[in-house]
């Protein structure tokens, strides 16, 4: 049986840490890599043999990248987890007068925007996983599949709404401290209080605080509006975003780049696309580590276990410096130079397969 080395986990952690939040595909880019390398990392790293440790290896840096997210957004995590279990005492104790379950504050509409637009996939994951696997975890899909994915990526961006443009300026006017003209400062009915007051939010609210304790108060200022904004979206509209992350599925297709497109042609800004893409991928992601961990203590990850180690540290350090610097970038950049990375890495990577 082949057996994975240290460099090999060290290589493959990083990249999967970093590739998972960048629009690039993780899969693709562990299907790819190991074949673009050759020789015993072929053999080793084959995500599409039944038995091999890489499975059981894939299982760890997936639960080391969720809980990286976990730890950026815990903030926010702590405020939706919370606002969920609000809802559930909001459930038991119907609205006074009409008996009927309402949801009040933002946290409990993001809490369950979540798990309605993870059903989709974690349906289709849990019934076809291993079939997805199997057909498409081969080198040259995945490079096939890659391409696919940089022109989903740009044609979400050459494409975008006007609701998604105008959002993203709304957003440029806010941060630069532009009066919002009235139609600016509108504020969906449904999106509760949280949305109100996110809104007439002044710019200079963490004008007294110093150096980080500023940035750092502006940031959870910015992410309880933007979770107001996300909420006010609706379910429906919710679940169609989640969906597009069956596409991840295809080794080469990226969950949170085709996440953030389908948010963008729903009418989200870039920014806010983005951090719903980040958000959704969390509990996809760790579900996905969890259900299969039984290969970490299986025969699966006999021998390898140090490797498992090394490998889901550097993911989750790649992953939460990933999910940092993205955060910060989509505010004002754009998805285009991933298109280009993917569609020119996919193209090289197919002719080198064809010629090797």
């Amino acid at each position: 049986m082949s057996h994975m080395t240290y460099p090999e986990a060290a290589v493959v952690g990083l990249i999967q840490g970093v590739t998972e939040l960048f629009p690039v595909s993780s899969l693709g880019h562990n299907v790819l890599i190991p074949a673009l390398v050759g020789g015993s990392w072929a053999a080793d790293l084959n995500v599409a043999t039944p038995e091999s440790p890489y499975l059981a290896f894939i299982v760890g840096l997936h639960v080391a990248t969720a809980l990286a997210l976990m730890v950026y957004f815990w903030r926010d995590w702590v405020r939706i987890i919370r606002g969920f279990f609000q809802s559930l005492r909001q459930f038991a104790r119907p609205a006074p007068g009409t008996g009927r379950f309402q949801l009040e504050t933002t946290d409990q509409k993001l809490a369950w925007m979540l798990i309605f637009a993870t059903i989709p996939v974690g349906l289709v994951g849990v019934a076809f996983e291993h079939e997805f696997r199997v057909l498409f975890g081969k080198p040259i899909r995945a490079a096939i599949f890659l391409v696919i994915n940089g022109v989903i990526l740009y044609t979400g961006e050459k494409f975008r709404t006007r609701r998604s443009l105008q959002a993203d300026a709304d957003l440029a006017a806010q941060r630069a401290g532009v009066q919002a003209s009235p139609q600016q400062e509108q504020v969906p009915a449904n999106a509760g209080a949280g949305a109100v007051a996110g809104a007439r939010a002044p710019a200079h609210m963490a004008a007294h605080a110093s150096g980080h304790q500023a940035t750092r108060q502006a940031e959870i200022a910015g992410a309880e509006q933007a979770d107001s904004r996300l909420a006010a979206v609706g379910y429906v509209e919710a679940v169609v975003i989640g969906a597009a992350q069956i596409l991840a599925l295809l080794a080469g297709i990226s969950r949170d780049g085709v996440t953030m497109v389908a948010g963008m042609f729903r009418g989200l800004s870039r920014e806010d696309a983005a951090r719903f893409a980040f958000l959704l991928a969390t509990p996809v992601i760790l579900a996905a580590g969890v259900l299969k961990v039984g290969d970490l203590t299986g025969p699966l990850g006999n021998g390898i276990h140090g490797q498992i180690l090394l490998g889901s540290i550097l993911s989750g350090v790649g992953a939460y410096v990933s999910v940092r610097f993205l955060v910060r970038y989509f505010q004002t950049r754009t998805l285009t130079p991933f298109a280009i990375y993917c569609v020119l890495f996919g193209l090289g990577s197919i002719i080198y397969l064809q010629v090797k």
